[in-house]
């Protein structure tokens, strides 16, 4: 770990020092191909609900395209599942990565290793429980009304 760069310039400390856990830290084996395979199969259904969405709103848009719009807010929500779905499917995508990178299973922004049972529950997910948090907290604090 060589830290005499993170001495010299202490706004770069926190960030060499993740950097160079990251790297020195790796999933094992076992949890990389369980993953891996979770990771396939949660792709595989997502694009096939995915697929059977958009074939859905095509139907609805079909049927209504020389109507007043009385189904809206179906179309819309339809709609909203799918941007959510198209954003887990990324996610997952960018899981997969990870696994053939050799660090799936690794928090990016700690570096320290996702618990296993995390993994098998939420196999896309980036961050550890405690960075998922953090960043939660964060998010929330900057969004509430008044800079409370």
């Amino acid at each position: 770990m060589s830290i005499s760069i993170a001495l010299c310039l202490p706004s770069v400390r926190l960030i060499g020092y993740v950097i160079n856990r990251r790297y020195n830290v790796r999933a094992t084996k076992e949890i990389t191909e369980q993953g891996k395979s979770n990771l396939l199969e949660e792709h595989a259904e997502t694009l096939a609900e995915l697929d059977r969405l958009k074939e859905h709103l095509r139907g609805e848009v079909d049927a209504d395209a020389e109507e007043a719009d009385p189904d809206l807010y179906e179309r819309e929500k339809t709609l909203a599942l799918i941007r959510t779905l198209e954003n887990k499917l990324a996610s997952i995508e960018q899981a997969l990565r990870l696994v053939e990178k050799g660090t799936y299973g690794i928090c990016e922004r700690c570096g320290e290793k996702i618990d296993p049972a995390r993994l098998e529950v939420l196999p896309h997910t980036t961050l550890c429980v405690n960075c998922k948090s953090q960043m939660e907290r964060t998010v929330g604090m900057r969004v509430r009304p008044g800079g409370r």
